[in-house]
Formats: structure tokens, sequence, C-alpha cells
């Protein structure tokens, strides 16, 4: 092992907002919000004892920002000037984290005036030139500066060799070095200054030059070296609106790239040495993490059991849940992830030959409970061939059985594996047992491969489900939020798994699985299996703990193998209505794009909204143009319809063409192309956890956004066939929201309405403007609907056309009406604020962690979603479950052939024979009206309305 030196500086505000975002709010015992202090304690922990067991670095430090303000605020008066507050409850936890640092017996480095970015250049620098070897702990890319910058003196031979400097992403588990900087740039290091000078940066609120993005600064300082040389050309380019952005925008880009250099020469305020890294003293840490209520963490220091893995085992805790009611550690009644060790991909096992692979099957068959995983050739199911399996028995007792490696090439060598006949012989009776639950992450794709095997898998567990139904919305936006593997392992495990594209590669240079070789197969193909089996032994003990045990047992996991019967069904579509439809809507895109270029003088691209922006409102003159960030006019489909609304026809046409447009693309070209060979059927896929609400989601092709109020969307639904002798049934809840409105909120006369079978909008028309008509009828139908998804009294006027103060005096004539729809949503706010979440009928949670939001749009927009979510989700609880049961109720009546195709929102479609129809509908109202049953009973009939014919369009 060398005796040199090597210094890691980590990026400790990176990890202060990576950790608020990935766990769910929580306090302390004293009422004191701790979830990004928690979170932030775990990913420091982990990376300072795997850095110290790796014998990689000698000394480590963590760097932090002081303050807001800068020496650049001197310089540049609205640098970060866009940037927003942090958090309020994130506020009270930068001291804490500062605590939670030297609770680790770690240097906490900050200084006033400096950045952390200042200050992490400033030891690198001193570093190196030490001869030190530096890395800094970040993705920034403005700490990309400073990466392969190595000492000036390495010819000193106090310090032979001298010392570089690299970064390391713990996000993807990836060094950058000067490779990955270029890679990234187009450009060495030390000239992605000058591109972040030209480009600016909106977040630090960096002007750079507008106009000019990533490409073309990457382009400019290619060609011509540096940003001097890029300025000092312009003058001599051709004219172009880059040569007059370049000229106009000279001064800001100097600017700029003063604001982007490091600074490298501020004092230390610490010496060097002192960052030496060694063990973690355990006290200072264990008075920590009992100070904060840290539970289980105090388990694994006082049972010396190592670094925590980042679990989310926390019970949410709001600031203002009375003291008395909160609980007495985050941990509330959480399980505790179980002590496992490290994953170990070593561990893992490539069977090769039939021996092995049937001393997996004899202790997969004693283990009694296995993790499953396929891998195949493409994403797509349905036409995907198997290149291999994997199983998971315990933790690092992981195998890889490759069927279909090799090269591409039939004269390719092949590597030894089992013959893909005699593997599934093998191993069907094992995935077929039901003595051995089968656990798999999206087990729904794996169930569809298989079955083009003749395999069954059964029982099964689904852990990307079992994580929806626990924790559905509990972080926001895709920020440690989603349920994928990847995400569960970094939120759950604190492991950081292999990516397909680290073994596959990306773009040209991307390999199919089946071409990797064995042994990095097999590392990532069994560490998915071993990661799915250690995230299940989480997440299944949490069911109990949280009140998850009746909405995943008896909603969502028996519906998964009934969706996957849905997907391998798939439906017919008419390919010739379809090209036809492609034609037809190519010519009409064709005239629109004529008349729109007529009316504007001028020929232009309409798909650009940059261009549109600028007829619509400097050459055309229409008001209400506002240009965004980016300095180019909105031109959605709001703003287009006010342009509409003042007489304006060119917004018409571009409203028809952009529709035509989508339309074409989207489904009757896409639809085309989707059809299967094999079955030459379209074969969608249902998501399980694509909405909050728990409805499911269509894609690859999405068949649940079709249009069916337009004349040109039932042209589409048209192209949907059955086979010959067949016709497609469609059977819809009616109204069923409005009805569990109803029920939910307990409003007499809507209940009385719906158990007289009277038309509800009528209804709600007479006792809101004392008359029924055409116009009374749809202004009430409006309300009913908006007023259930928690419409403001602007958004009601603008769908109505009516004035703010009208709309508000129907929104309070409504609630006099029907006070208990306000008791309601009164209550559901309440419980939300006061839980963090809401609850359907049949106990699935939605989490709302922004109820409370000082943003005015973050905390309004969690109320319009908290009011409709326990309604919306019912509704999809009651069509699941309906799913569940209509085949097997079907295959009583002795109805088994019929097959059960698409499920849109509140519909279910189905082929079948005409012969069948009378009886077929007869059970599938049945299934369908009696759903909610026995969980709930509700106080209005559940209304189902069935229609057939020769395509899905007829059979409404």
């Amino acid at each position: 092992m060398s005796d040199k030196q090597h210094l890691y500086l980590v990026d400790g505000s990176a990890y202060i907002f990576r950790a608020y975002h990935r766990l769910p709010p929580l306090t302390n015992p004293e009422g004191t919000p701790v979830g990004a202090v928690y979170g932030y304690t775990t990913m420091l922990w982990k990376l300072a004892e795997e850095l110290h067991k790796a014998n990689g670095p000698t000394h480590l430090a963590v760097i932090l920002d002081k303050a807001s303000k800068s020496f650049r605020n001197d310089i540049y008066e609205d640098y970060k000037a866009n940037r927003p507050p942090p958090p309020e409850d994130l506020v009270p936890q930068f001291p804490l984290i500062r605590d939670a640092t030297r609770a680790f017996s770690l240097p906490c480095i900050e200084e006033e005036g400096l950045e952390a970015d200042d200050i992490i250049a400033s030891y690198a620098r001193a570093a190196t030139r030490k001869g030190w070897d530096v890395t800094i702990v970040s993705s920034d890319k403005d700490l990309m500066q400073l990466v392969g910058t190595c000492a000036e003196n390495k010819d000193d031979p106090e310090f032979p060799g001298g010392g570089c400097v690299d970064m390391l992403d713990t996000m993807k588990n990836q060094r950058i070095g000067p490779e990955e900087v270029a890679d990234k740039f187009g450009v060495p290091p030390e000239k992605v200054g000058d591109v972040l000078a030209l480009m600016g940066d909106s977040v630090d609120n960096i002007p750079g030059i507008f106009g000019v993005g990533p490409k073309t600064a990457t382009k400019l300082i290619q060609e011509h070296g540096s940003l001097a040389a890029a300025l000092d050309a312009a003058p001599d380019m051709k004219k172009s609106k880059l040569k007059e952005r370049l000229l106009e925008g000279r001064e800001m880009a100097e600017l700029s790239r003063i604001l982007v250099a490091l600074k490298e020469d501020a004092p230390l305020p610490m010496p060097m040495e002192d960052f030496r890294l060694n063990e973690i003293p355990p006290q200072p840490l264990i008075d920590f993490l009992s100070t904060h209520g840290f539970s289980s963490l105090l388990k694994r220091v006082e049972a010396g059991t190592g670094s925590p893995a980042r679990p989310t085992e926390l019970n949410p805790a709001k600031a203002d849940r009375d003291k008395e009611a909160a609980p007495s550690s985050p941990e509330g009644n959480r399980q505790p992830l179980p002590d496992m060790p490290a994953v170990d991909r070593s561990a893992y096992i490539c069977v090769q030959d039939e021996a092995t692979l049937e001393d997996w099957i004899a202790r997969a068959f004693a283990a009694r409970e296995i993790a499953v995983d396929t891998e195949t050739s493409a994403l797509d199911a349905m036409g995907a061939d198997l290149t291999g399996i994997s199983l998971a028995i315990g933790p690092n007792e992981a195998c890889y059985i490759p069927l279909g490696h090799g090269g591409s090439d039939m004269f390719a060598e092949k590597p030894a594996q089992v013959p893909l006949e005699r593997a599934v012989a093998l191993l069907k009776p094992l995935l077929e047992s039901d003595a051995v639950l089968k656990v798999g992450q999206n087990i729904k794709y794996d169930i569809n491969v298989l079955a083009r095997h003749d395999i069954a898998l059964a029982p099964i567990e689904d852990t990307m489900v079992l994580s929806f139904d626990l924790d559905a919305g509990r972080s926001e936006q895709g920020i440690g939020g989603g349920h994928g593997m990847d995400e569960l392992s970094e939120r759950h495990l604190g492991h950081t798994t292999m990516k397909f594209k680290d073994v596959c590669g990306t773009g040209k240079k991307a390999i199919p699985f089946g071409e990797v070789p064995l042994d990095k197969a097999t590392e990532y193909a069994a560490e998915d299996a071993d990661v799915t089996w250690r995230l299940y032994q989480h997440l299944r003990p949490r069911l109990a703990a949280e009140s998850g045990t009746r909405i995943y047992e008896r909603v969502d996991r028996p519906l998964i193998p009934v969706v996957a019967g849905m997907e391998r069904e798939g439906i017919r579509v008419d390919r010739d209505a379809l090209a036809r439809l492609s034609q037809e809507f190519s010519e009409r895109i064709a005239g629109l794009e004529k008349d729109i270029h007529e009316i504007a003088g001028e020929e232009f691209t309409i798909g650009s909204p940059k261009q549109l922006g600028a007829i619509l409102f400097d050459k055309m003159g229409y008001k209400g143009g506002r240009k965004g960030k980016s300095g180019q006019y909105s031109t959605d489909q709001a703003i287009l319809e006010k342009l509409a609304a003042q007489d304006a026809p060119i917004a018409n046409k571009v409203l028809e063409w952009r529709q035509l447009a989508k339309l074409k693309s989207t489904y009757t070209d896409a639809l085309q192309a989707a059809i299967n060979p094999r079955t030459n059927r379209v074969h969608t896929s249902y998501s399980l956890v694509g909405a909050q609400t728990g409805r499911l989601s269509s894609t690859d092709p999405n068949l649940q956004n079709i249009p069916i109020r337009t004349d040109i969307g039932r042209q589409i639904r048209k192209a949907f066939v059955p086979e010959k002798g067949n016709v497609l049934l469609a059977a819809d809840y009616s109204q069923i929201e409005l009805r569990l409105a109803a029920h939910m909120a307990d409003v007499p006369p809507l209940k009385e309405a719906f158990d007289k079978g009277e038309d509800i909008h009528a209804r709600t028309a007479e006792e809101l403007f004392g008359t029924v008509d055409r116009d009374t009828r749809a202004r009430a139908k409006t309300i009913n609907f908006a007023i259930l998804y928690g419409i403001s009294r602007w958004g009601l006027a603008g769908r109505l056309g009516v004035e703010a103060d009208e709309a508000q005096a129907m929104i309070d004539r409504y609630f006099e009406r029907f006070p208990g729809i306000q008791r309601y949503i009164v209550r559901t706010l309440e419980e939300v604020r006061e839980k963090g979440f809401s609850e359907t009928l049949f106990g699935r949670k939605t989490w709302f962690p922004r109820i409370g939001s000082k943003n005015q749009n973050e905390r309004q927009g969690s109320e319009r979603a908290a009011i409709n979510a326990p309604i919306q989700g019912t509704c999809a609880d009651i069509i699941k479950r309906a799913m569940a049961r209509m085949m097997p109720a079907l295959t009583e009546a002795g109805l088994g052939h019929v097959r059960m195709l698409l499920q849109v929102h509140d519909e279910l479609v189905f082929e079948l024979p005409e012969s069948d129809v009378k009886a077929a509908s007869t059970v599938i109202e049945r299934i369908m009206g009696e759903a909610a049953l026995p969980a709930v009973s509700l106080d209005v009939p559940l209304a189902v309305e069935i229609g057939t014919g020769a395509s899905w369009d007829d059979a409404h």
C-alpha cells in the first residue's frame, strides 16, 4: 500500500438537500424537524465507514456553506437572486447537521464570505501542492473545473509524483476524471469555466449570453480554444443571431467568467493534517443519536453492527402535531431493517450446468421464499427473448442462470449454459410450486416473460407494489419518491445498484444483455434478485405495522396476475383503418399549415413555440403574451384558447393543428407500429404504481388518453376491433366518483337522486339554479366534478366563462345546498394536515408532504389533490376489486373464454362471441356492482352501463 496522502473533501451542502428530499418530514422528541438530519447522518456514516474500510482516503473533511451571501454578491448584486429561501422546516436543521458531522469526529469547515466550492478548491490546490491526491465527493458541475488539476511542483524532490484531483459521485457510485468531464462538457476540465460563462446558470442567476445553450457554448470553445478567443472572433463572424449575441453579450460573458471561477487561494481555516480519518469514536455519536431519538441507528452503534442502511422506518411527524401525540422516537412503530451483510457481488454464482442448477432448485425449495428476476433481450415482455433468470434465497445467496448468452452472429462462440428448454423444464416445478413464495420487483413483467415459456409463476409478491402501498406520494416529483428498484435500494438499504448502462453501455456502443460477459452479467442480474429479496424483508413487515395489509392483500396483490393476463391478451386494431386515418390527418395537417401561414403572412415552423410566439405577439400584436425565463413567449393551450376567445382565427387553427399532429403521432402512426407480429394485436403495459391515487396507467402504447368526446377520438376507437365472429363489450361505471362523494360526504339529496335513478346533473341544476335546461345542466355538471377536484373560484370562472365573483357565488350556493360536501372537504384537509396522508374507504394511503408548505402554489396544489384523492382512490380500488373477481366469476358461469382486454379509468373492455353477450353482461354487471362488498357497504348503488359492438366506439 502506498504511503501517499489522499484527501477526501465532501460537498456537505449537496448532502443536506439530497437528504431533505429523500425522507419524509419527521421530528425528534422535542418536536424539532429532523428528517434531513436523519438522512444526512446515515449518508455520512455510510460514506465515512466505507471509505475507511477501503483504505482509500487518509484524510476527510465535510465542507458546508456558511451563509447565502459571498464575495460574488459584491461583484454582481443579483448573483443567486433567483434562489428561493430554504424550506422553513429545513432551516432549524442546519445547526443540527453541523452537530451530526462533529458527532462523527469529522471536521466541519465553513467560512463567512466564501462558498463551499471555494473552500474545496482552496484545500484541493493546497493539498496537491503538498503531493496529496484529492477526491471531491460531489457531482456539482462547477467543481468539475478542478478535476485533473495536478501539483505545479511535481518535480520537487520533497513531494515526488505530486498530487491530482478527481471526483466521486456517490449517487451513481462513479469516479469522475478528466475523461468523464470531457464526455459531459465536450471540453477538458480547464475549459469548463469558459463553457459555463457562455451558457450561464439560471439556478445561480449567472447571466451568460442570452440564447447560447450548452451545445453552442461547447462548440464555440472547441473551435476557438477559450472564452476570450471566441468573443474576439465575433466581429469577423458571418452575420447571424449568434454573432449579434456574442457582440451584445460580451460584457455579461466576461462577468460570468469571473463568477464561475473558483477561488483557489483562500486562507485555510484548519490545517489539512487535522483531517486524518480514523475509526469513528462511538460515544459522541451515541450522545447525538440519543438526543434526537434515532433509536434504530443507536442500536447499531451499541451492537457494533456498523453503519446503518439508509432506511425510511420513520413515522412522519408534523411540526403542527401536538407534542403529546408525537411518537417518542422517529421510528415509531415501523419495523427496523433486519441486520444483513453488505451486498457482495463476488459471492454470486453463475449456473452453467444442470448439476449446479438442480442444486440451486433444491436449495430454493428448502428456502420456501425466493426472489426471482428475468433478463431479456428487450423491454417489451411480449416480444423479448428470455436471456437468463436470477434467483436469491438470502443476502448474497444469489445466482444467475444464463439461457441466451453469446454473440448475435450464429458463428459467434457461445459460453457454456444449460439449454433453454432443459432449464425451463427444470425450473417450472419450482416457479409454479404453491409451497415456494416468489418475490419480484415489478413481477408482472416476469410473469409475462415466463408465461411465453408455459410457466405460470405463482404465488407471488411484489416489492414495487409493496412500496407503493406504503409510501405513495411520500416524496414528490420523483425526488426519492419513486418505486423502482434502484431508488428503493438507495432509500431503504443504503446500497447503490449496478445500472443497466454500466454493463450494456449506451447509444451506438450499447450491446444486448445476451452479449454481456457472464461475470458482469452475473453480478448485475443476481444483484437484482438479491436486492429484491432484501427489500421484501424490509417492506413486508411494515404492512401490518402501518395498516397497509388490507389494501395490499385485498386490492393490489390479487390484481397483479390479472393485469398481466390482460397485457398478454392485447387487443386487435384495424391496420388499414389506422393507415387511412393517418393519411387523412396528414392531408388535414397540410391544409391547416397552409391556412396558418396565410393568416400569418409568412411561413414558419408551427411546432416551434419560439417562432409561433414571435408571430402571435410580436408580428400580429395580440395581447396577453408573456415571456418565460428563456426569453420566449408561452404558447401553451391555455394561451391559445384565450386568443381564440378574442376572435383570433390563427389560434383556432393552431389548436386544431396540434390536436391532429398529436393524434397522428401518438395513435394512428404509433398503433400501427405497436402491432405485435406474433399475435397481430396491440399489447399495452399497465403500471400499478403510475398514479398516486392508485389508478392504473397505460403506456407503450397509452390507450387511456384517446379522446372519447370528439369525432376524431371516436374514429380512432373505431379502429379497435374484435376477432372475426366476436364483439367488443364495454362496461362503464356511471358517475362513480359522484356516487362515492354522495356516500363519503353523506349528502342526502344526492344519495336520494342516485337511489331513484335520477339525472344527477339535472338534480344539481335544480338545486343551484331553480330550473333545468341545457345550459344549467351543463353548468351543474361542470360544478359537480370541479368541486370534487378542489377547484378555486378562478378555476371555475375559467371553465364556465364567468367572472370570479359569480363563480364564487356558485360555489357558495353549492355548499349551501350540499353542506355535506363542504364538511367533507374541511374534514379531509384537517386529517391530511394532521396525519400527512389521505385514505380511501379500503385503506389506501396517499401522502401529501407539501400540504403545509409555505409556498402557496405547492400548498394549494396539495390541498386540491388531497380533496379528490380519497374519492378517486376509492374508485380505483373498486374497479380493481372488480377486475380481480371477474374472470373467476365468468369461468364459474361457463364463460371462461370471455377475454378481459382493457381497463380505461372507470371502464372495462371485453371480447366475446356475440351469442354470449347476454349471459356475460349479467355476470359483469353483478361483479362490478358488488365490487365494494363485503369490505365496504355503500349508501348508493353502483350503476354499470354496458354496450356492445363491432368496434370499441360502437360499444359506447
